[in-house]
């Protein structure tokens, strides 16, 4: 991509010009470009974010995909497709579909399912994801088809305004409705687990009570930040781990002569019900829903039953 540079941008940064030229591509993006040589000026690669530009000069972008891309191949798996047009596609993810590629992990993920339904998806980094649900959490996520929408969702993520709601059952009855407000980081022991830590990254969960059972209650949780494991981490911080969560939960509670439905659920009960945002091309606001799968709803139910 070649751009001459305006008289509207003398006396600006080369980063702060970029933005401006590029508002479809996220600073961190450009920034990598930077720091890999791909960005010149007058014909030679420029690495520094603050060289000033005086307007006339010649800017040539060599866009590059992210390196994991060029590993993940379109997989033919089913995705249930709640919404899609030119920028964007909500997918309703079941429990036990990994989002994204990983050490060891390069296949059978929503990652490769979204190349298979969306070839195009491709030139996008991470296929246009740009939030995640964990491999056992079920419902709705939403993905750009553009990188300009890819942008614009990030950047609503970023200021708050993509409203969430997950349904989680927990442990315990919890009285009344709040807010959890605790940092997330890295557990100081276990490095596979996060933990409410002094210095971690700043992290809000908003929940009210929906149903309460006789050792566990329904909860809707709205997320105001999005940290990895944040309903699962808060929740357990307050004593109330979700049901069936293998890293953050009670395993193995047993009730009178047999286990009950709560100790038998295979995974975490967390649900992402409810998903709204401003549409990154019409500016309107949308909002979906997803029912709760069968395996949650049917250990709601027993519950009511007992």
């Amino acid at each position: 991509m070649r751009f001459v540079a305006s008289a509207d941008h003398a006396g600006l940064r080369l980063d702060q010009t970029l933005a401006r030229l590029l508002p479809e591509h996220s600073r961190s993006r450009l920034q990598g470009w930077l720091r890999a040589g791909r960005i010149r000026v007058e014909g030679v690669a420029v690495i520094d974010a603050k060289r000033k530009i005086w307007g006339g000069e010649q800017i040539e972008v060599e866009a590059a995909p992210d390196a994991d891309a060029l590993e993940d191949v379109a997989e033919d798996i089913a995705l249930a497709v709640v919404h899609e047009d030119e920028a964007i596609l909500v997918i309703d993810k079941p429990a036990g579909l990994v989002v994204h590629p990983g050490s060891g992990n390069r296949a059978g993920t929503l990652l490769n399912a979204l190349l298979h339904h969306a070839p195009a998806l491709a030139a996008i980094p991470r296929a246009g994801i740009v939030h995640r649900l964990d491999k056992d959490t079920s419902g709705l996520l939403v993905v750009a088809k553009t990188l300009a929408a890819q942008t614009d969702l990030v950047r609503q993520l970023q200021a708050r305004t993509v409203r969430r709601h997950y349904l989680a059952l927990v442990h315990g009855r919890v009285p009344q409705g709040g807010t959890v407000d605790a940092p997330i980081g890295r557990h100081p022991t276990q490095r596979v687990k996060m933990a409410v830590v002094a210095g971690g990254r700043e992290a809000r969960t908003h929940y009210e009570v929906r149903e309460r059972f006789d050792q566990a209650t329904l909860l809707e949780c709205r997320l105001e930040t999005g940290r990895t494991h944040q309903i699962r981490v808060h929740m357990a911080s307050l004593g109330h781990p979700l049901v069936g969560d293998p890293t953050y939960g009670r395993r193995g509670v047993v009730r009178g002569a047999g286990i009950s439905p709560l100790s038998a659920f295979p995974r975490q009960a967390l649900h992402a019900a409810r998903l709204a945002l401003v549409h990154p091309g019409s500016g309107i606001e949308l909002a979906w829903a997803s029912p709760l799968p069968g395996d949650f709803a049917e250990l709601l139910a027993q519950l009511r039953r007992a």
